[in-house]
């Protein structure tokens, strides 16, 4: 048995506001794995425009989001926008320069305050209005509540709720996450994560394991 089209745009016909993402995002400084999808009542498109903000090319950094991912309406992400030390007002750089006669923006200019890339595991639950800070890794399985600010990175299989974000709990006991995580089914073939679909959803890893 064979899963969805991952590039199909609708995954159910009759609930257009879900879609799947890795065929909707064209641009080049986000990467989305197969099955992640984005559920807005004015539809999926426009993802990267109304959730990735602040997200300028000559920065460098990416927004990475494994397979399997969901992400509720209203969810943010917020890149590494210029903003230095000494001063919050990004323009004042340009401004300044650009009176002066001198060139603006050069590879080195906003490098030092660049946080890195923002990463979100498979099987990672982002709920509604959720912020998530730039250079910010989320672990494998981990569930974002809604409405939380997301400063710091969040473990495989944690709950994190809040503003700022902290550790509600983790979904299960330490050797069950190595086990999941050893385990890494997102990984398999979409024709074995098919056949699998009860061992995936239960709550026997011994059986997950088995089929792996």
């Amino acid at each position: 048995m064979d899963g969805p089209n991952p590039d199909i745009k609708h995954p159910i016909p009759m609930h257009t506001r879900v879609g799947f993402l890795k065929g909707l995002v064209s641009a080049p400084n986000i990467e989305i794995g197969d099955y992640t999808y984005y559920d807005d009542p004015d539809g999926p498109d426009k993802f990267a425009e109304k959730c990735v903000l602040h997200h300028y090319p000559f920065i460098g950094d990416k927004l990475i989001i494994g397979r399997f991912c969901a992400i509720a309406e209203g969810a943010r992400f917020i890149m590494n926008a210029p903003i230095t030390p000494c001063q919050a007002f990004p323009p004042i750089r340009s401004i300044f320069s650009a009176m002066a006669g001198k060139r603006v923006l050069t590879p080195a200019t906003w490098s030092k305050e660049v946080r890195g890339d923002t990463v979100l595991g498979n099987d990672v639950w982002i709920g509604m209005e959720a912020v998530i800070l730039p250079g910010v890794t989320i672990g494998h399985g981990a569930i974002i509540a809604a409405k939380s600010v997301v400063t710091h990175d969040v473990p495989p299989y944690a709950i994190v709720a809040g503003n700022p974000a902290k550790l509600v709990k983790t979904r299960f006991d330490d050797r069950t996450i190595r086990r999941l995580l050893a385990v890494a089914w997102w990984d398999w073939p979409v024709d074995k994560i098919s056949r699998n679909l009860d061992a995936i959803r239960g709550a026997d890893i011994s059986l997950l394991e088995a089929a792996a």
